[in-house]
């Protein structure tokens, strides 16, 4: 089968080297790449939305292949559509499907038909195409379109496929092809995105429907977005970052009518967090640790460790160690992420109904130095630990809502039970921290 351009000429150059030179201007070619699970891109012509949609591309390592997901604007064909054999060309060649996954994807699936139709003349594919071409010629697709339905059956279809992309164990990228708010004024636009852009960088598809749903928000490719974020916390998402916004108003000057556009990339989770959702997993719901087969070189080393344990944003656990208790980091990371679990006296044990809805970090200390005064620390640079005789409070550094040397040390001393105007020595430390 083969799909041929539609919006080609239209919402993109349709000859090769216009289109080669129109995405060159809208990249960053030396920009620091990252690992990354998905993305969200828009799909408008590239004069509105190009520059947003390059400044995400430009920041991502590219996999072999890619889940392009968008919504289904036309209305027809079936309401949950893939392509799993065939072509799709666009003015810089033919882009593969990859139709191994595509098949998994498919029989793993209750909702997923088979069906060209839906995907014959929907352009929020086909716009990220030759994007993807620029940066990797030889990359693959599996295409799929997306009609109205529930949350639910949308978070549904994330599972799938990340447990498709699991069992062929597969570096995929997940594209969510979406556009924001659409034809209403920028302050209002600016208003509702940033509400649904805030559940998204929380990678929280419930309160993003939530959302979506009681302030109006005309998000084309809702469905496609809450999809990639239920596959990327199960494939391991390590935070998200919005790269880029912006509006129609931005490159038309016309304000009274706008269109979002946001630009965001979900991240992979690093090894060391990996070990610390592993170990929870595990031990929450067998009893056991996880077995390690291999250490990255951050793990082989000896260092005090907290792992923090976050749910929908609020804190849910956290213990670590001031200083190695254990063999090396992967031995501390899995330490203290059963206690940070199980045995924060500040909360109730983890229940396995919980597990999908935790986000996770990981600090690695370096050795506390003794600072002569406060004048020497930074909350911002430095963690600090107060001491008084056996008594001893930490505070891990660059936290929400501590920003003065003070506030610092105060918490350290009720959390130590050290008063006031008892006399203390500092020390000071910094952390590498794993999200």
């Amino acid at each position: 089968m083969i799909r041929n351009p539609v919006v080609a000429g239209q919402f993109y150059p349709g000859e090769a080297g216009q289109l080669r030179s129109t995405i060159k201007k809208m990249v960053q070619e030396n920009a620091p790449r990252t690992a990354a699970v998905g993305v969200i891109v828009p799909h408008a012509g590239y004069v509105y939305s190009g520059r947003v949609a390059g400044a995400v591309f430009s920041r991502i390592e590219f996999r072999d292949t890619c889940i392009v997901m968008g919504p289904n604007h036309t209305g027809n064909g079936v309401p949950f559509s893939i392509m799993t054999e065939g072509t799709w060309k666009t003015p810089l060649g033919d882009v593969e499907i990859d139709s191994e996954l595509g098949k998994k994807i498919l029989s793993s699936s209750k909702y997923l038909k088979e069906d060209f139709p839906a995907l014959q003349n929907e352009h929020s594919i086909e716009v990220q195409l030759p994007f993807l071409q620029y940066f990797r010629e030889d990359i693959k697709i599996v295409p799929l379109v997306f009609g109205p339905a529930g949350t639910d059956v949308y978070q549904a279809i994330g599972l799938e496929i990340a447990r498709a992309v699991m069992e062929l164990n597969k570096k995929v990228l997940i594209v969510a092809s979406s556009d924001m708010t659409h034809y209403e004024p920028q302050e209002e636009a600016l208003r509702k995105d940033n509400q649904a852009i805030q559940a998204i960088l929380e990678l929280n598809e419930k309160e993003l429907s939530r959302r979506v749903h009681s302030l109006d928000i005309s998000m084309c490719g809702f469905a496609p977005v809450v999809s990639l974020i239920a596959a990327a916390k199960m494939l391991g998402a390590g935070g998200a970052e919005l790269v880029k916004y912006q509006t129609s108003g931005d490159t038309t000057g016309d304000n009274s009518s706008v269109v979002g556009y946001a630009g965001i990339i979900i991240k992979e989770m690093s090894p060391i967090t990996r070990l610390a959702k592993a170990t929870v997993e595990s031990y929450v719901t067998t009893g056991k640790l996880p077995k390690v087969k291999e250490l990255v070189p951050e793990m082989k080393d000896r260092a005090g460790v907290f792992v923090s344990i976050h749910k929908h944003g609020e804190l849910r656990g956290c213990i670590g160690t001031f200083e190695p208790t254990q063999p090396n980091v992967a031995g501390e990371i899995m330490t203290n992420a059963v206690s940070s679990a199980t045995e924060d006296p500040r909360f109730l044990p983890i229940s396995g109904e919980e597990l999908g809805d935790l986000d996770y970090s990981v600090d690695v200390l370096t050795k506390p130095e003794p600072v002569a005064d406060k004048t020497l620390l930074d909350p911002r640079k430095y963690g600090v630990i107060v001491q008084s005789g056996w008594r001893r409070g930490l505070l891990l550094p660059d936290l929400e809502g501590v920003e003065t040397v003070d506030h610092q040390i105060d918490i350290c001393r009720q959390k130590a039970g050290i008063a006031s105007d008892e006399p203390v020595n500092l020390h000071r430390f910094q952390v590498r921290r794993y999200k």
